[in-house]
């Protein structure tokens, strides 16, 4: 059994657990393809079901991985304008997390992308020595939260794009904590 998520606070957002309520606005923002394809894991079109799993992992004692809600309605920004995700990984030395997020294209360019990165840096709740990060080399912006945050280049790969139906160039990153 894992610890409770906490619930993160930053400038225009709060990083909450995710709740069963944000089915509707999951589904309509993971649901837009421009969202969807600069993901690894989001399909596109959103097959039925797709938020309700993703909803009942993040809210399982077994889970694997935590998922927050960037929620913006304190500054009626919306009460679900992004998710952010933070998987354990395998330790080789210490402890490890990946970080991955998404952002609704009304709030692109705007920041808060990179303030819930930061605000999930400095909070650490995983009390992790590492996170890695990987974005589709055609996603220039999400290059720019990680290298804005501190995370170093440390190669290409690719990954699968369940949207794209291919496999996608990838930039990793690192930040060491």
């Amino acid at each position: 059994m894992l610890d409770p998520q906490p619930t993160i606070v930053a400038d225009r957002i709060t990083l909450r657990p995710l709740r069963k309520s944000d089915k509707g606005l999951m589904q309509h923002y993971a649901g837009d393809e421009r969202v969807a394809r600069y993901t690894q894991t989001v399909p596109h079109p959103l097959p039925p079901g797709t938020v309700e799993g993703v909803i009942d992992r993040a809210l399982a004692p077994d889970r694997t991985e935590d998922v927050w809600a960037m929620d913006g309605s304190a500054t009626e920004l919306g009460e679900l304008v992004g998710i952010i995700k933070l998987k354990r990984m395998e330790p080789v030395r210490g402890v490890q997390s990946e970080i991955s997020y998404w952002v609704a294209p009304a709030m692109w360019n705007t920041g808060l992308a990179s303030e819930a990165v930061r605000a999930l840096l400095d909070a650490n709740p995983h009390q992790a020595d590492t996170i890695f990060a990987a974005v589709f080399q055609d996603s220039l912006p999400s290059a720019r939260v990680l290298t804005n945050a501190g995370f170093e280049y440390i190669g290409d790969a690719e990954a699968w794009s369940v949207a794209r139906n291919a496999k996608v160039p990838t930039w990793t990153y690192l930040k060491k904590l």
